[in-house]
């Protein structure tokens, strides 16, 4: 068994010396074991640490070196040796980095993508405070990194701030930058940085001030902007207030705006539907027989996109009528949804089908079609204004979205709609249909009401 005793938990310069070492010492991954200074415990006492060869050299992908330097600074205990593992493999099966499917590989990407995103948080969430000390005026920030990130991110706040005395603090090291020298000492605790400074209350009220009600997205912030952080912030006790306001606010800018603008927002639907009828964006009109548009309150906090029209659709005129459209009642009714109070529409809006004898047997619509048709559900999106738009299956999530997304990995839960507010996604009840026996039916039947009841829980119903 071989021993490695690297100087710092962000040490790759000592990790890539020793792994070259073992490499060309013909040492197996698992008969390594590998340690931050004395970090060891009894088992292997008495070991010897490795001595890194000084001959032969061997090339690895460049793109290994890149998520090695990365990944190394993750908190997981077995970094090194998942990357020595990697490594090993690299050497025997060429092209092994171009495996996205391999679980290992995918393993410390996904490390190296913790790390980024933590070095990310680190840039945006540091908050310096102004404190004395014998040279003058010092700023000192308190920040918890979930990883390894703080020496290899010191370089960003030395060019960001060169002109100021800074340190920063974090449990683990501390660094300091005097002006024209980078020094780093012991970890701290948050005690160690002060609470407050003039400037903050200046600050609270500038950001108070820009607070938009009518953009806030509390998913979106809170996905960018982890509670975790909020504590070391001064503007983010405010933000719970703020929030709690924020929809009472829109309301009122909202009734505002309508009041002024009376039926405009009616009469430019009307218009919109209008044109809609004679829409010429792809090659579909040829064989249906009319534009099936968006029906239902213009003014509503819930949309409901389908794939396209059926063949009962498109004789009626009218979006989900036909079978899908009884199933998809159904399910509203349980989930305690008034159809008659939600927008529902299609993300393409003439029929697609292959005609067998009298029938018309609907044909998925492509790429294409669904983007030549997007510019129609944007604009009734725009109008509606709905605070959670929901996506019938892979088509309308396509739509909304502007790619693939994954039905069974991202049904259930909110999603950000840029411009537009929040989106779900869930089946469309075509696919109840298809399904080749009645329990299947009844227990993805029950799964769809599970998530339409998740969207009214959301919007309070």
């Amino acid at each position: 068994m071989r021993i490695v005793t690297l100087e710092a938990e962000d040490d790759f310069d000592g990790w890539r010396d020793a792994v070259r070492g073992l490499v060309l010492d013909q040492v197996p991954p698992d008969q390594v074991v590998w340690q931050v200074g004395d970090d060891l415990g009894e088992l292997f006492a008495g070991q010897m640490p490795v001595v890194p060869a000084e001959r032969g050299a061997f090339s690895v992908p460049r793109g290994f070196i890149d998520l090695a330097r990365s990944a190394i600074l993750h908190a997981d205990r077995q970094r090194f040796a998942l990357l020595h593992t990697l490594l090993d493999r690299v050497l025997r099966e060429p092209g092994l980095m171009e495996d996205q499917a391999d679980p290992l590989v995918r393993k410390i990407e996904g490390m190296a993508k913790a790390v980024r995103r933590d070095i990310h948080k680190m840039r945006a969430f540091v908050r310096f405070r102004e404190a004395r000390d014998d040279g003058g005026t010092r700023y000192i920030a308190w920040f918890e990194p979930e990883h390894h990130i703080v020496r290899a991110n010191a370089g960003f706040f030395v060019d960001r701030f060169a002109t100021m005395r800074w340190s920063i603090l974090t449990p683990d090291i501390s660094i300091h930058w005097d002006g024209k020298r980078l020094t780093q000492g012991p970890g701290a605790s948050k005690g160690d940085a002060p609470d407050g400074d003039p400037v903050e209350a200046v600050w609270k009220t500038y950001y108070a001030s820009i607070f938009n009600p009518a953009r806030v997205k509390v998913g979106a912030m809170l996905k960018e902007m982890p509670r975790k952080y909020w504590k070391n912030m001064p503007e983010t006790a405010l933000v719970p207030e703020l929030i709690a306001g924020a929809q009472a606010r829109e309301q009122a800018m909202v009734a505002t705006a309508r009041a002024k603008t009376g039926d405009n927002v009616e009469a430019a639907w009307a218009a919109l539907r209008d044109e809609a009828m004679h829409c010429r964006r792809c090659d579909l009109y040829k064989h249906a027989i009319q534009t099936v548009f968006g029906e239902g309150p213009v003014v509503a906090d819930l949309v409901f996109v389908g794939e396209q029209p059926g063949d009962q659709e498109d004789l009626a005129g009218k979006p989900f009528v036909g079978p899908a459209g009884q199933v998809f009642d159904r399910a509203l009714a349980e989930a305690g949804i008034d159809r008659a109070r939600v927008y529902v529409s299609n993300a393409v809006k003439h029929f697609k089908f292959e005609q067998r004898g009298k029938r018309r047997i609907h044909s998925k619509p492509d790429a294409g079609e669904i983007t030549a048709c997007r510019w129609w559900i944007e604009q009734e999106l725009a109008l509606v204004k709905p605070r959670v738009t929901v996506a019938l299956g892979a088509t309308a999530a396509r739509s909304l979205f502007g790619k693939t997304m994954t039905i069974s990995r991202e049904r259930g839960r909110p999603h950000d709609l840029p411009e537009i507010g929040e989106a779900w996604i869930t089946v469309h009840p075509s696919f109840l249909l298809r399904l080749p026996d009645e329990d299947a039916r009844h227990a993805e039947f029950a799964k769809f009401v599970h998530d339409l009841k998740a969207v009214a829980k959301r919007l309070g119903r």
